[in-house]
């Protein structure tokens, strides 16, 4: 029939009945049908979006194969052939991507009469595999809460997925074409299989990513109970390293090189390397036999495709509600497969990282022997005591210790189960790397023992989860190379303006003591609340104020100076930050912070612009009565060096009568005021014996640039227990990361520690390295009173 609207039908029924006039009782037969047609029509509208939403799920997967080709790029720019996961991770984002990348899986009610619409559900599955096979390194990567909570997550959305395929497979919405069954409904006798119709394929495909969706979760399972007990392994061995590579390592000494820092970092990169969790995850037999099953999914997606293309990819092939966008779903995923496959399979091979010897290869052929890190976390379960939330009889706490036991005995035994079942999966990619390793060892010779004496020294940090595993000579030379080449990156990013300004501008650290050396009862606080504090970046913001105002903003030695404290306030935070940590600290630092912000980017110092107009008037009451209007007088043309100075004390003095603006705080105000009042105090007093108008501004410029420099400079003296101390992190997740952004700095700082500890050496070593951190410790060994 030709009419597929409601209108169409009703229409039709009264010419039948006006031309033909056909019997009341057919009529009202006929009638019968309206409600079935307009339930038609009214499901196809609801259908017309779902176009949309097919296309919603190919840009979901599209950007996960993205993350996914990320990865790739960073594990080769990287040298990683294991492929770490930086982008593409478990996390709620890529959760919700991937659960819309499933969209068509999951759909229970969906039709899928064609071909294409029926290899688009399958081939979502085979994404999921893939997706779950390149995800299960960077469970390593997550601390315990995380790693419950994503693979929580993980495992919902996974039995969600595998429940629906199984209710959509009885249902049959999961079965062959649906032309095919009309034809075997209009002609039992016919022989659908004459038209290359298979009908039990795409739902035994179906039952069988199903099974290797749980194996996956299963793996991922298991593997988070090896990697909780495998990091505490390490952290073990971790420590006592640590403790080795840290004697060498005196930041007060005058005989600290660069040359030892460079060694302690490239030390710790080493054990950061090789204790790395997420490359130890990346080794596991589990992470080898999930590789393999990818393999085994993209095989099966890919004779899936052929069969769908010979076919053919006709109209009637995706007749779907998604229509078109079901193609476009499944040569995107198709895509993602195959990408996704590359690095489960180079993971196969991570055990060409360590030495390939007799001892190894006849441990990976004991396949049933299992290690007890796979298994010490449920055996810790067993023995511990379950703490009821509320107050229990004996009777109770026996049937909870019961139960318990009951149930983590099966899990016990499922674990070792998975276990030598991966190992023996995952002795198909190994018997075919022995192979290869065997062929060119014959043909190089490199069957014998490698040589390890030449990484003698660097071996000895290395972290072994199994003593017999060993890293390979090559493997190491990698990893020494690798932290030499951040090393370099950061040379490549060192800060020139700021070496200048210190080599410029060095006078033994004397401005350190001379910004602020006179006795506090002469130049009392400001304000009662606002006590000393151990502290760097304040008085280099206030004195950088204070000197760009005496010269024209566009002038060269402006700009300079600008640029020189704003590299070195980054390094100042850094310190400030890693070894003067305090409630106050962290505050007062948030204060500099936001005042240099000001400074820098709007040239003005608690609201009040430093570049404007000022009088002639000296009292503090017509400054703070006329501050902020534009009396079109020009400060550089009627205000001396002197002046400026005490402008700047006066404001500070009254910065409580100045209305700031609504987001000021008025601690921040305070704060900030006091340092300034200070400094200007001390400033005027030491120059007031020789004070007149023709003070020259560029002279006190160069005298405030040096106590700039002198500042940052005895700060900067505390690197090397900053990267020291970098080099060290108590999270075994974030020890690659905080040993690389000690590389990064060593490069970055190499020539200004150099420089440091050659010209102030002395000084530094005379100091107590505790003290080193603290401005106001400085001040009292050079010399303030």
């Amino acid at each position: 029939m030709g009419y597929n609207s409601t209108d169409d039908y009703l229409k039709m029924l009264d010419e039948l009945s006006d031309d033909y006039s056909l019997p009341e009782e057919m009529i009202n037969s006929l009638l019968g049908y309206v409600k079935s047609i307009y339930r038609s029509d009214s499901q196809n509208n609801y259908a017309k979006p779902m176009l949309w939403i097919g296309m919603y799920i190919a840009i979901a997967s599209l950007v996960c194969i993205l993350a996914m080709v990320a990865d790739l790029l960073h594990g080769l720019r990287s040298r990683k052939l294991w492929f770490p996961c930086r982008f593409f991770r478990i996390n709620a984002a890529y959760l919700s991507l991937i659960a819309i990348a499933m969209k068509l899986p999951v759909d229970l009610s969906g039709s899928m009469p064609g071909n294409v619409d029926q290899a688009g559900k399958l081939g979502s599955m085979a994404f999921m595999c893939t997706m779950m096979a390149n995800l299960l390194p960077c469970l390593g990567t997550m601390d315990s809460n995380e790693l419950l909570s994503n693979i929580t997550a993980l495992g919902i959305l996974v039995i969600t997925l595998v429940v629906n395929v199984i209710i959509q497979i009885q249902t049959g919405v999961v079965s062959y074409s649906e032309n095919a069954r009309i034809l075997e409904l209009v002609a039992p006798k016919y022989d659908v299989k004459s038209l290359g119709v298979r009908k039990h394929r795409n739902a035994i495909l179906a039952w069988i990513y199903v099974n290797l969706l749980l194996v996956l979760l299963i793996v991922h399972v298991c593997s988070c109970l090896a990697i909780l007990k495998s990091k505490k392994i390490i952290q073990s061995r971790y420590e006592e390293r640590h403790g080795r590579a840290s004697k060498d390592i005196q930041p007060s000494s005058e005989e600290l090189t660069v040359d030892k820092l460079q060694k302690h970092v490239r030390n710790h990169w080493i054990m950061a390397g090789s204790g790395s969790p997420e490359f130890i995850t990346a080794c596991f037999r589990t992470t080898s036999a999930s590789g393999v099953i990818c393999v085994l999914v993209t095989v099966l997606h890919t004779l899936t495709i052929s069969w769908t293309i010979k076919s053919g990819w006709g109209k009637d092939d995706f007749d779907s509600d998604y229509s078109w966008s079901m193609k476009v779903i499944l040569i995107v995923q198709f895509i993602g497969v195959v990408i996704g496959t590359i690095a489960p399979l180079a993971r196969c091979f991570a055990t060409l990282s360590f030495q390939v010897s007799s001892d190894i290869i006849s441990k990976y052929f004991k396949v049933f022997e299992v290690e007890s890190y796979w298994t010490s976390k449920l055996y810790e379960w067993r023995r511990a005591s379950i703490k009821l939330p509320f107050r229990s009889r004996p009777k109770l706490e026996v049937v909870t210790e019961s139960l318990k036991r009951i149930i983590l005995r099966p899990c016990m035994e499922l674990q070792e189960g998975v276990v030598v079942l991966c190992k023996i999966i995952s002795l198909v990619p190994f018997v075919f790397m022995i192979c290869i390793v065997y062929c060119k060892s014959c043909l190089k010779g490199l069957l014998k023992a490698e040589n390890i004496d030449g990484n003698k020294d660097l071996r000895q940090y290395v972290l072994r989860l199994e003593d017999e595993m060993e890293l390979a000579d090559r493997t190491l030379e990698g990893l020494s190379k690798s932290v030499n080449r951040l090393i370099e990156k950061g040379e490549k990013a060192r800060p020139q303006d700021l070496e200048i300004l210190i080599k410029k501008y060095d006078s033994g650290l004397e401005g350190v003591a001379k910004f602020d050396h006179i006795d506090h009862h002469r130049v009392p606080s400001l304000l009662s609340k606002v006590q000393d504090q151990e502290f760097w970046s304040l008085p280099v913001v206030s004195l950088t104020t204070i000197a760009i105002s005496l010269l024209e903003k566009e002038s060269n030695e402006v700009k300079s100076l600008l640029k020189s404290v704003w590299e070195g306030l980054r390094y100042v935070t850094l310190v400030e930050e890693s070894l003067n940590v305090t409630d106050d600290n962290v505050s007062l630092q948030k204060e500099a912070d936001t005042l240099w912000k000001e400074v820098l980017y709007d040239r003005k110092w608690l609201g009040i612009d430093i570049q404007s107009p000022f009088f002639k008037e000296k009292s503090a009451k017509h400054i703070v009565e006329c501050l902020g209007r534009d009396v079109g007088n020009s400060l550089y043309t009627e205000k001396t060096a002197q002046q400026i100075v005490e402008w700047f004390r006066d404001t500070s003095k009254n910065i409580d009568k100045i209305k700031g603006g609504m987001d000021d705080d008025p601690i921040h105000r305070s704060v900030c005021a006091n340092s300034m009042y200070h400094i200007t105090k001390t400033i005027l007093l030491t120059y007031k014996p020789n004070d007149d108008d023709n003070v020259s501004r560029k002279k006190l410029f160069d005298s405030l640039s040096s106590m700039i420099a002198d500042i940052i400079a005895a700060c900067l003296t505390n690197l090397p227990q900053v990267i020291t101390k970098k080099c060290h992190n108590s999270a075994i997740e974030k020890w690659e990361g905080s040993v690389k952004d000690a590389a990064l700095l060593l490069g970055e700082t190499k020539e200004i520690i150099k420089t440091l500890y050659e010209d102030h050496g002395k000084i530094i070593s005379g100091m107590n390295p505790s003290d080193l951190p603290f401005i106001n410790k400085w001040r009292a060994h050079l010399g303030n009173p």
